[in-house]
């Protein structure tokens, strides 16, 4: 198999009609018209969408006909699409974890956890107009030195990148440990007891790691200056995390999904981190060299 984008959307449209749906319990009616777009071939173009890069919807879709309508012939107008693929955000969802599990690294027992910022707003008056409000706050990114208005996102990801657990949380109302415990609350989110989660100083907590250990789990941490060092916090997996969300910013734009309504919001961002895990589970089918590579995808 190749890899290229065409490749990657027939697999993932196989995969989703063949095993995920009928999982699911997704089946087409047996009487009435089939839908003009079908629930698979949505996804399939959201996920084409964020590897091609386009934030904008309407852009999006006036775009798609030359992109990839060789493939889907069929595409629906910007209102609908939005409406339709809020619809299938639990979908989504649940391909995101599905591809994570069939994918070779999720029996890995090392995760590394970080949060990263999500952009929501850029002025006091759309702060204030926003339906974001209540959901949204504000927050500092210290790597940046940049105050925002928004959301944060927790990650827990595998060595290659692989997003097997996350969260979306207010900067103003939750810490990073207590968005930890919520995602950790999940049971979706847990990896197998004996994983070691690798996290940065900000997860500094002794009940929070004695918490993790009582679900199987043990906390390795970056020490702070005035901490002993035990010498086993590995600094190049740190690298490897902030590589993972340089990606999603860069190439998959999560850092500004342009969202104006918080189910919008959630869709926007399982969109983005299905497109990670579909590049990722596509490159250890065709045996690429590097499993996170999206290049091959981005045009």
């Amino acid at each position: 198999m190749d890899a290229d984008l065409d490749t990657l959307l027939i697999a993932l449209y196989v995969e989703l009609t063949d095993q995920l749906m009928p999982s699911l319990g997704f089946a087409r009616p047996a009487l009435g018209a089939a839908p003009h777009v079908t629930d698979a071939e949505l996804v399939c173009l959201a996920v084409a969408q964020a590897h091609l890069g386009y934030g904008s919807e309407r852009r999006w879709l006036r775009a798609a006909p030359k992109l990839v309508g060789h493939l889907f012939p069929r595409l629906l107008s910007q209102p609908k699409y939005n409406r339709r693929l809020r619809a299938l955000s639990a979908l989504m969802l649940q391909a995101m974890r599905y591809l994570a599990e069939h994918t070779a690294t999720s029996f890995d027992v090392v995760r590394l956890m970080d949060s990263t910022k999500i952009i929501c707003g850029m002025s006091r008056e759309t702060v204030k107009r926003s339906n974001l409000f209540g959901y949204c706050g504000y927050g500092y990114d210290a790597s940046h030195s940049l105050y925002f208005w928004g959301m944060r996102l927790l990650l827990l990801v595998t060595a290659d990148g692989l997003v097997t657990g996350f969260a979306l949380f207010s900067p103003k109302q939750h810490g990073e440990v207590e968005a930890a415990r919520m995602m950790f609350a999940v049971p979706a989110n847990r990896p197998a007891p004996g994983t070691t989660v690798v996290a940065d100083k900000g997860f500094r907590s002794r009940p929070f790691a004695t918490e993790l250990r009582d679900l199987g789990l043990t906390l390795v941490r970056e020490p702070y200056e005035n901490e002993a060092d035990p010498g086993v916090y590995p600094q190049w997996l740190r690298q490897r995390v902030e590589s993972v969300i340089e990606s999603l910013k860069g190439q998959l734009g999560i850092e500004h999904p342009g969202a104006h309504q918080p189910d919008g919001l959630f869709t926007r961002v399982i969109q983005r981190l299905l497109a990670l895990n579909t590049a990722i589970w596509h490159n250890w089918r065709i045996g690429a060299a590097h499993k996170r590579s999206l290049i091959a995808y981005d045009h």
